[in-house]
């Protein structure tokens, strides 16, 4: 049936020879984790008593929503939580399924549970690509337990699930596998009889480029590894292989070492020059290195507010939407974001007055320059405050010319203090003007 993929539970357990250990697979079908202990990276869901845990090991029926990256592991856990309990894995494919095919599977599995009592493991994967109806068409058999749905997807499923189906399942966040994780993937596989069984080695250098590549993605780390071992001679994978194997050159950076910090200096040094070809060629270089995303955009939002200020104030808009998408969308399609959001802030007018402005009053406070706070200030809610003279002589600006009222704000010690100083750049230009005027008539110098 189109969109639909049955596997019986024991190739998933790998106990007997099938399509997905046989020498002919992928590698990375072949290297697929069996059990959770096989299982790379999520060390909080695989912890003893963990809700994966008790499916896995108890046999509980309950339905799982994996959400995380691509490559993380959520097409291994449902095999994993089909293959230990002895279950019927069928797969559904939300870019082709429609209604039809999941009521068929549905209706399936429960004709397969009256007559043998065989539960069967639903898997969805993109379940967000399902239409609001398909997602509707899972719920009878979440509700009446004939399968055990395992739902995945990259995209928040607060917004891509349905509600019903979102509180029937168990919510489990997989995170990005780190760099080390990769390299145990990658040393395993060239290792493992299922892998590449010790036929080929492979250099420190094309090892790290592999890892670097892989951006955290476990398959697409083995893919690769497979490419390159095709391309290897005389038994050992270089980096020339890797770069000819996988079309990609080898990016000098270390994102614990130098050149992490270089490049990403330069790129901040760009935007900040209003240099936006060469924050670019920066930006393409943390990308094509596996930079964690959410690291450039962090680095961009605090640039919003250090190097452009209120000379644009939407640059901190920009930066901030764009650390949400990279966050809701991740690679590769963030990298469109980021793209946005450099050439944005590189070509924004530049302003420094906000950074100076909360340096300069931190060095004031941080010397001494405290003061008790003007009496008129303090709080008069409580009683008896007033007579003590709080808030007295208060002036409500609203209640004055302009909105603005003249009166002391700031404690006698820095009472003529001026920390923000407006530049005449872009938007703050007009701020320049205004605060010039504001702060003569609030200090009693308009006259």
């Amino acid at each position: 049936m189109d969109g639909l993929f049955e596997m019986g539970a024991s190739a998933s357990r790998g106990g007997s020879l099938s399509h997905s250990d046989h020498a002919a697979a992928p590698l990375a079908v072949r290297m697929r984790p069996r059990t959770l202990e096989e299982l790379v990276g999520q060390s909080s869901l695989k912890a003893s008593g963990s809700p994966l845990h008790q499916v896995v090991e108890g046999g509980q029926s309950l339905s799982l929503l994996l959400w995380g990256p691509p490559g993380t592991g959520k097409t291994t856990i449902a095999s994993i939580v089909s293959g230990s309990t002895d279950r019927r894995f069928v797969e559904v494919s939300a870019v082709s399924a429609g209604v039809k095919e999941v009521r068929a599977a549905i209706d399936a599995a429960r004709a397969e549970l009256v007559a043998t009592g065989k539960e069967t493991v639903l898997f969805v994967d993109e379940v967000h690509r399902f239409s609001k109806a398909q997602q509707d068409a899972l719920l009878p058999g979440v509700e009446n337990r004939w399968v055990t749905l395992v739902a995945a997807t990259t995209e928040n499923p607060f917004f891509s699930v349905i509600s019903p189906l979102l509180s029937r399942s168990l919510l489990l966040r997989l995170e990005s596998l780190t760099d080390d994780d990769i390299r145990g993937v990658l040393r395993r596989a060239l290792a493992d009889e299922r892998g590449l069984g010790g036929s080929v080695s492979i250099t420190e250098e094309a090892l790290d480029h592999l890892v670097r590549l892989a951006g955290g993605d476990a398959r697409r780390s083995l893919t690769y590894l497979e490419a390159a071992a095709g391309a290897a001679t005389e038994g050992e994978i270089g980096l020339e292989a890797a770069e000819r194997a996988v079309d990609q050159a080898a990016v000098r950076y270390d994102r614990q070492g130098d050149q992490h910090y270089d490049v990403v200096s330069a790129f901040i040094k760009s935007v900040r020059g209003s240099d936006a070809d060469a924050a670019l060629h920066y930006l393409a270089r943390m990308i094509e290195a596996g930079e964690d995303p959410r690291f450039i955009a962090r680095r961009l939002m605090i640039l919003a507010s250090e190097d452009i200020g209120l000379a644009d104030s939407t640059a901190l808009q920009t930066a901030v939407a764009a650390a949400q998408t990279v966050q809701l969308i991740g690679m590769p399609e963030a990298q469109l974001t980021l793209a946005h959001a450099t050439i944005a802030l590189a070509v924004a007018p530049k302003s420094n007055a906000v950074t100076n402005a909360i340096f300069a009053a931190r060095a004031d406070v941080a010397a001494g320059k405290i003061g008790n706070v003007p009496p008129h200030l303090r709080d008069a809610h409580y009683e008896g405050a007033k007579k003590i003279g709080h808030g007295k002589a208060y002036k409500y600006a609203h209640d004055e010319p302009f909105g603005i009222a003249t009166q002391q704000y700031a404690p006698d010690a820095v009472a003529e203090a001026e920390y923000y100083q407006p530049t005449t750049h872009g938007a703050e230009a007009g701020v320049k003007e205004r605060w010039e005027r504001v702060r003569k008539i609030v200090r009693g110098q308009d006259g």
